[in-house]
């Protein structure tokens, strides 16, 4: 099969090649899964689980890429909740060779029935962005209705999904970023948008919650606005700083089915948009997932004519 394998973590994306690999096999509680889309998180390239197993050790030449939407091809010793043929998309292990391939290995319980009317580009945008989103704002950030909510890097893959839910369960969105996010931060929901290059991030005032996808100075000015029994929730890292009279929270996204389901459904009925920017195949990947210029949105590649 083909697959985008990395060796070298100094070189980052650039280090980046396609090649030949065999074909995964399905282990206990596997399943094959024929990916037709995957996502990808630039700061896979700076997460220890891209470049050593569970116990430490070295696993490259490893293959990257953690998001999927495909077919399922096989499963593995005791299997249940899935079949061959089914539609899926989800969350691959982050210590196993991941989605960048023609065909994944991954944990049944890690996938979600993909529904037939969403595309598999769609579906592969889904997971990390959406998951966050949800796990940061109802499990750690107990997000209730009415409360105000700072989401950093709101024209953002992540950002733009935390906006949306935020406002669906009738909370007050203050989005940040550069000042040429603001109108795309706008249209995905934020009722209000903070330059963080030129505006003052204290003028906000108090927040029930912030969401930071950002981390340094910005997390630190970020604590001091959090409210009295507030929460600030990061996803890049332990916060340097505290809310002086609530929580910080630090957390890694898990696969969830049912969360997978929460996520896709809006997705059919509307309520929620995907972020999605660039689109390339698999033969264009290594040039996709190493841009000259910002990303505006996810990049998707296609494993599939």
């Amino acid at each position: 099969m083909k697959a985008i394998v990395v060796t070298d973590q100094a070189a980052g994306t650039a280090g980046m090649r396609l090649v030949e690999r065999p074909e995964p096999s399905a282990a206990i509680n596997d399943v094959v899964v024929e990916v037709h889309a995957s996502g990808f998180v630039p700061t896979e390239m700076a997460w220890p689980s891209t470049w050593t197993d569970r116990v430490d050790r070295d696993r490259t030449p490893s293959i990257p890429g953690h998001e999927l939407a495909g077919v399922v091809t096989a499963l593995g010793y005791g299997t249940t909740g899935l079949s061959v043929g089914q539609r899926v998309f989800g969350l691959s292990d982050w210590h196993r060779d991941g989605t960048l391939a023609q065909y994944v290995a991954v944990e049944a319980r890690n996938l979600a029935p993909l529904p037939g009317d969403i595309d598999f580009t769609v579906g592969a945008s889904l997971p990390i962005s959406g998951l966050t989103a949800w796990q940061g704002l109802f499990e750690h950030g107990r997000l209730q209705a009415g409360q105000s909510v700072l989401v950093h890097g709101a024209a953002g893959a992540v950002g733009t999904m935390v906006t949306q839910l935020a406002r669906e369960f009738g909370a007050y969105v203050i989005g940040t970023g550069r000042a040429a996010d603001r109108q795309k931060a706008l249209d995905f929901g934020a009722q209000e948008f903070v330059d963080l290059e030129n505006d003052a991030l204290e003028d906000v005032g108090g927040v029930d919650l912030v969401f930071d996808v950002i981390g340094g100075d910005i997390q630190k000015w970020s604590a001091g606005l959090v409210r009295a029994g507030g929460t600030l929730v990061s996803v890049v890292g332990p916060p340097e700083a505290r809310p002086a009279d609530g929580l910080a929270v630090d957390f890694v996204v898990e696969s969830d089915r049912a969360q997978l389901g929460e996520v896709v459904q809006r997705v059919r009925d509307g309520r929620l948009r995907t972020n999605i920017g660039n689109v390339a195949t698999i033969d264009n990947a290594v040039a996709a997932l190493s841009p000259t210029e910002r990303r505006k949105g996810k990049t998707i590649i296609n494993l599939r004519p």
